[in-house]
């Protein structure tokens, strides 16, 4: 199975599992909040999500591009991470929600945004965080590796094609290069505007897309407040990052 038929019917199982799960959708409406706080407050050009999958980003960013490296009947076009077909300078964002470990040349990927960026437009990435408890989130109990001893090969070897994109995941890559610095985004021409760890206990007990929920929906409000209290020690109980990128 190639990387796409692979990933493509990923989203298919997760579809199934989405519409199951109000709660799921409750803790991704709040997630898609965090990250539209995050975008610039001026956004006259394209604000595109790559990677769309299966969530509705558009409820709380109206007007934004749905994309992926296939058509389903939801999205609104596709979409390579590497080679976007968006114009120079005429992007204001991009989101990627849990696309950025997939990417096995993150600055190769970078130098792409900032192409069809505008001076001031952003990259919202949304993706794990390795705290003590996101290594055992996603260490133990997800299928993805977290490959943090593998060395990140920023970017693509000379003749590399954008087109043969094969299947890769570093659930740790996120935090390795935004928090732990590993490579120099700043020289790549970008301001890291924010890097926000959060606890989503909530989300890590919902089971996700393929896992069991551990608590009813009612307990769901309780649960946010758990959220509020463990996002005080990120290095103990972080399990996402949200990071904000702007080109300089």
């Amino acid at each position: 199975m190639s990387t796409i038929d692979r990933h493509n019917k990923e989203i298919h199982e997760n579809r199934d599992f989405w519409s199951k799960k109000p709660c799921l959708r409750q803790i991704y409406r709040r997630f898609h909040e965090a990250i539209a706080a995050a975008l610039p407050a001026r956004r006259p050009g394209i604000v595109a999500e790559l990677g769309s999958g299966v969530p509705d980003i558009t409820e709380a960013i109206p007007g934004c591009l749905r994309t992926d490296l296939f058509p389903n009947p939801w999205l609104d076009q596709t979409e390579n991470a590497y080679a976007l077909s968006f114009k120079d300078g005429s992007v204001s964002a991009l989101i990627l929600f849990d696309v950025f470990h997939h990417l096995r040349h993150p600055a190769t990927a970078l130098a792409e945004w900032h192409r069809v960026l505008m001076p001031g437009g952003r990259v919202i990435i949304f993706d794990p965080c390795v705290s003590l408890l996101g290594r055992l989130v996603y260490g133990l109990l997800h299928p993805e590796p977290l490959a943090l001893r593998q060395p990140i090969v920023p970017s693509a070897p000379l003749g590399w094609s954008a087109g043969e994109v094969d299947y890769y995941a570093a659930q740790g890559n996120a935090t390795r290069i935004f928090l732990g610095r590993e490579f120099d985004v700043e020289a790549m021409g970008w301001r890291i505007v924010e890097t926000r760890r959060m606890a989503a206990i909530s989300y890590v007990l919902s089971g996700g897309y393929s896992r069991p929920q551990m608590y009813p929906d009612a307990a769901y409000p309780f649960l946010r407040r758990v959220d509020g209290v463990c996002d005080a020690a990120p290095a103990v109980f972080a399990t996402r990052l949200l990071v904000a990128l702007e080109r300089t």
